[in-house]
């Protein structure tokens, strides 16, 4: 049997070992190397797509001396690593120069054109595009590590890399964007923080042997740059649609005046024409991509620009990046005055956001800016633009990231941000800012500031986010003063059930972030009586070695809430079965109640496991579960690769209370609202729509036993009020969603891409009666968050709020 459980219940075998175990320390980090880095990784060679025939590494020598490779090797590690997975090797040879560049080849695929540089080394290891992790490591043998902790001990790696989704890598987390068309890449700078995400980015690949030598256009070739002007001008090669008439062509000597520099990740320069054309729907700015070297350009350069014209696509569904690439250039001169740029506001954006093409992709529909706010942005592409006392709707993330509405009045929150509302009710006026000067990056601003004064910049676009400006000039945030909430304390004779997505919390978390989300507990939520938690991991979080339990985790929990005054909670769950919930591989997330047991008390039913299903038995005292905790239907297809829900029975002031914590499939995978395709395909909604049937059907047959049955389901549900979800779970009314009942301007709980959207709900049965419902805002709008989730909670009145 595999319930857990706390408190003054006896606990025998391994359970009781597993209380025993005291809290883990945080993964120790390797030290940053200062010489030898992995520049550059590359998975999707010889991919569908994919123009380069083969998989390659890059390193680089941040030193000042040669580096010897000789005896090193470079090794690969699929980013799911199963316990069959083995870490495969390629041997180097040779030295890499000062600031010098390495190149290993990998596996070829059979797609591609164009082939790698001379390689410096060779293997031949046949990499995943968007998934994986590469080590640089001293000596040839493989490695054994599987976990970012494990392989952060062993001293024989000098330097890692965790791209896509990978369990294995440095810091917070994996570079994301990899893909057929796209490898991560290091700065140029090559500065090593041991934080992947922070120090690579996804970009087009440029692989870069010892020799300087290049596939892609990445270094000036040493033919002259055009001295004299050619036919096609910057507005001929963007056209009237989102790609392209010269797609794949060769131009020659395009004028144009240097607007802004890129040193880093996906380098090189954006340059606009000086003399426009006055169609609206051609844009005068374009990008020019220098690869991997930092442009030899100014702000100010008059320059000619000869390559070819290429389509570029960030990521899996997104719109186009139009650009230059293999660029030849030459400086006519400097200091020349920059194209006024274009006002961005309420008047000039417009209010329908995009074209629809049936689900089809919008690339040939002609541009319409006056009527369509992405036709707008994408006209504007390349080119400089500004707004000005901007509205923060999405707070300042780890990358220096910051959303801003140019539209103060479009669904605004009641604290300062932009409601999603709608599927059909886009907001048009969210852009992302990012600052180009790496030595003034965006400030940190919550929710609710303004970006006072004049932003100025170029609008680019990328997978994340979509259209985003890369600021030259940046206002000055003006703090607004915005304050986390505490929710008012339940009173004697109310019950408080809360929810809290705790975001992969496991013992080997820093205790600041223990501390942080148990004071959301117990001082913002006031100590509820019962509070279900969803992304709780197993023990040792993403160390992927059969282990399940949670007992490590939820004893740091449940202390640091007694240590920020709240009570000493009690808690149930179920564990998972090894890797099958979902998740991050390895870390066996599940749902769990913590409950406070001098207020509340849990009914222990035995006959609760992973993979049984609890019913509702109908008895002469009434509704009862055949097992507490349980869970619904677990060998449902609904819950393949997900969190199963988590049902338990409590008694609260001598009446039956059922609690079911949910927490249903995300929305990975689905099309970007940005994106190329519209309407945007929401495929992650079918699985979520059979999960919420699953649900109703289960809370159906409690009400169906007894319909004055008292039921409150919550959790994260990865889903908006107004969508199929939402419909499949309410159906036949059997749950009331109580985000409805708040005004409209409060109706959320997340945060995304500038969007205050609700994806976390507490739905109540109709025996249930006037509760009182609070979402309490303590994570989403802050730059400085515990979780990105906000938690909720429900008080109801018993002997006013219960049916007798």
């Amino acid at each position: 049997m595999q319930i857990h459980r706390s408190g003054s219940v006896l606990l025998t075998g391994a359970v009781a070992v597993a209380l025993a175990v005291t809290a883990l320390p945080a993964a120790a980090q390797a030290a940053p190397s200062a010489t030898a880095v992995i520049s550059e990784v590359y998975g999707g060679g010889g991919n569908s797509g994919a123009t380069l025939t083969r998989d390659f590494v890059e390193l680089a020598n941040a030193g000042s001396a040669p580096f010897e490779v000789g005896g090193l090797s470079v090794q690969y590690l699929p980013g799911s690593p199963s316990a069959g997975s083995q870490w495969q090797v390629s041997e180097l040879s040779g030295a890499i120069a000062p600031g010098g560049r390495y190149l290993v080849a990998q596996a070829a695929g059979t797609g591609g054109t164009v082939a790698l540089p001379t390689a410096d080394a060779t293997g031949t290891v046949a990499m995943a595009a968007g998934s994986g992790t590469v080590a640089l490591v001293s000596g040839t043998a493989p490695l054994t590590c599987k976990s970012a902790a494990d392989c952060a001990a062993d001293t024989r790696i000098v330097d890692l890399v965790g791209y896509g989704s990978a369990v294995v890598r440095e810091g917070s987390g994996p570079v994301p964007g990899a893909s057929a068309t796209a490898s991560v890449a290091r700065a140029a700078s090559l500065a090593d923080t041991d934080d992947n995400a922070a120090d690579l980015a996804a970009g087009a690949p440029t692989p870069v042997n010892t020799k300087g030598e290049t596939s892609g256009g990445g270094q000036e070739p040493e033919e002259p740059g055009p001295t004299e002007p050619g036919d096609v001008r910057i507005h001929d090669i963007q056209g009237t649609t989102r790609v392209s008439p010269l797609d794949g062509t060769s131009v020659t000597g395009v004028p144009g005046v240097v607007t802004g520099v890129r040193a880093s990740g996906s380098r090189g320069f954006w340059i606009q024409d000086t003399a426009p054309d006055g169609d609206p729907r051609t844009g005068e700015g374009l990008f020019v991509y220098t690869g991997s070297t930092a442009p030899a350009v100014k702000v100010g350069d008059a320059v000619l620009v000869s390559g070819k014209v290429a389509e570029y696509y960030p990521g899996t569904g997104t719109q186009s990046l139009t650009q230059i690439t293999a660029p030849r250039f030459t400086v006519l001169s400097s200091g020349n005055a920059l194209p006024a740029p274009v006002v961005l506001d309420a008047r000039s954006v417009p209010g329908r956001y995009v074209p629809s093409a049936d689900g089809g992709a919008i690339d040939a529909l002609p541009l319409d800016p006056s009527r369509y706010a992405l036709d707008l942005y994408e006209a504007l592409e390349g080119s400089r633009v500004e707004f000005a006392d901007t509205r923060v709707t999405g707070a300042t993330t780890a990358y220096d990231e910051i959303w801003v509405t140019v539209k103060p009045r479009e669904n605004p929150t009641r604290r300062g941000g932009t409601l999603y509302a709608a599927y059909e009710d886009q907001n048009t006026g969210r852009l992302k800012v990012m600052s180009l000067d790496p030595a003034r990056p965006v400030p940190t601003a919550n929710v609710g500031d303004v970006l006072k004064g004049r932003t100025t910049g170029v609008l680019d676009y990328a997978s994340y986010g979509g259209y985003n400006v890369q600021a030259t000039e940046l206002g000055t945030v003006v703090d607004k003063k915005l304050r986390r909430e505490v929710t008012r304390k339940q009173k004697k004779d109310e019950l408080a059930v809360a929810t809290y997505n705790v975001e992969n919390l496991d013992a080997r978390d820093d205790q600041a972030k223990f501390d942080t989300l148990a004071e959301g507990v117990a001082v913002n939520l006031s100590s509820p009586d019962i509070v279900s938690l969803e992304e709780i991991q197993d023990d040792n979080g993403a160390v992927n070695d059969g282990t399940t339990g949670s007992e490590a985790t939820l004893k740091r929990f449940t202390d640091a809430i007694v240590s920020k005054g709240g009570p000493r909670y009690a808690w149930r769950y179920i564990a998972p079965e090894n890797n099958k919930d979902g998740g991050e591989p390895g870390g066996n997330i599940r749902n769990v109640f913590l409950f406070n047991p001098q207020r509340v008390s849990f009914t222990d039913r035995a006959g609760g496991d992973a993979t049984t299903p609890v019913r509702a038995v109908d008895t002469w005292k009434g509704v009862e579960l055949s097992a507490s905790p349980g869970r619904i239907n677990p060998a449902s297809p609904a819950w393949a690769d997900s969190r199963k829900p988590l049902v338990g029975e409590f008694v609260f002031r001598g009446k039956p209370v059922f609690v079911i914590g949910n927490h249903f499939a995300s929305k990975g995978g689905d099309q970007p609202l940005h994106g190329r395709y519209q309407e945007p395909t929401r495929s992650s909604e079918t699985k979520r729509i059979q999960q919420a049937a699953e649900v109703n059907t289960f809370v159906a047959a409690l009400l169906k036993a007894d319909r004055s049955a008292r039921v409150v389901a919550l959790g994260d549900f990865n889903d908006f009020e107004f969508s199929p979800t939402m419909k499949a779970l309410t159906k036949g009314r059997a749950l009331k969603p109580l985000i409805a009942t708040l005004p409209p301007s409060e109706r959320y709980s997340y945060v995304f891409d500038g969007n205050s959207q609700t994806l976390d709900h507490i739905l109540t049965s109709p025996g249930i009666r006037r509760p009182d419902y609070d979402v309490v805002h303590i994570n989403a709008e802050f730059a400085d968050q515990a979780s990105d989730h906000d938690p909720q909670v429900v008080r109801v009145k018993v002997g006013g709020g219960f049916w007798h």
